[in-house]
């Protein structure tokens, strides 16, 4: 089903029916900025905030935080709700784009984001969904092209993303990266939450190591007991990489491997706590056990698809960059 929903957004056409499209010169447009004070700044104890001497930038798109059960008719989320704004910040920005910031600088704008309901009227009606993943992207499109030509500076760039996020990014790979000249500037994308078939792109290929770089990583995590209600049968095609080692191998990799959880509740990590395998176009994991795990019943870890693995993901990233930089400088 996540399939067959993300590769309905791609097909979108990128009209917006009238709608205005933002002006990104205002501040208040992102949740992130390496100019000013915000979630995305957040380190556990024993890390470090580097952006201030990051070389790298890194373009984030957040998950769906619009998800009010009472619902008013309003398909794309109101981009001045300070509410909305709030549990953005809290959520993806302190939880997931933070884990960026030991080695790139964090931009990461608000936009209007389809309603999370509007993913199951895909499936059903997609042309009456479409306008509210258009307009979602729209914003996203404009606010990259914002900081190209006012903040980017040929700076080498990560592409980065979670969720509803990974529909608007693997968009934005294929309009401005992939087979184009920006192409030469991409570190690598880290496109997680959504299904991404392996040969979605044309250049840009699935990450096959810790060091690749100009290429792509994504999974979905859940837990080992999971229930694919309607097995995907396409699954084989999913590009699925395992954090824990950073290959495609479908063979088990056990927690030894794993660095460590971030844990919202009290902001530390914990670790290491969960092995992880490849299967099906998913990666299951054991429950990992920590304070308060007890009450954790869902077997789709879909929110934990970067804290699960933050320590794993922070330490690739500086590899990453490490490895783009030492190319650049070589050629």
């Amino acid at each position: 089903m996540e399939s067959k929903i993300f590769i309905l957004a791609l097909m979108l056409p990128l009209s917006i029916f009238g709608q205005s499209v933002l002006d990104y010169s205002n501040d208040a447009l992102w949740a992130s900025l390496p100019t000013k004070f915000d979630s995305a700044d957040f380190v556990p104890d024993g890390y470090e905030d580097l952006q201030s001497t990051a070389a790298v930038d890194v373009f984030f798109i957040h998950p769906t935080s619009y998800l009010k059960k009472k619902f008013d008719g309003s398909w794309n989320a109101p981009i001045d709700n300070p509410k909305l704004n709030e549990s953005t910040c809290n959520g993806s920005i302190k939880n997931q784009a933070s884990v960026f910031n030991g080695a790139a600088k964090i931009y990461a704008p608000f936009y209007r984001q389809a309603h999370i309901e509007s993913y199951y009227i895909a499936l059903k009606k997609p042309e009456e969904a479409k306008s509210y993943f258009e307009i979602a992207y729209a914003d996203v499109k404009a606010a990259f092209e914002y900081y190209l030509e006012n903040w980017n500076q040929g700076r080498p760039i990560i592409i980065a993303s979670h969720s509803q996020g990974t529909t608007h990014a693997g968009k934005l790979l294929l309009e401005f990266f992939d087979g184009k000249a920006l192409m030469d500037q991409l570190v690598a994308a880290y496109i997680i939450g959504m299904p991404v078939p392996s040969d979605h792109f044309k250049e840009i290929a699935p990450c096959e190591t810790d060091t690749d770089i100009q290429c792509f990583c994504s999974w979905r995590t859940v837990n080992e007991k999971y229930r694919i209600k309607k097995l995907d049968t396409k699954g084989s095609h999913i590009s699925v990489i395992n954090p824990l080692n950073w290959t495609l191998s479908e063979k088990k990799q056990t927690r030894e491997m794993h660095k460590g959880i971030l844990l919202p509740t009290d902001e530390s990590i914990s670790g290491p706590l969960v092995d992880a395998q490849i299967k099906n176009g998913y990666l299951w994991v054991n429950k990992p056990k920590f304070k308060g795990s007890i009450f954790i019943q869902r077997k789709n870890y879909h929110i934990g698809d970067y804290n699960i693995f933050w320590v794993n993901i922070r330490e690739n990233i500086a590899k990453r960059v490490d490895q783009f930089m030492k190319t650049q400088a070589s050629e």
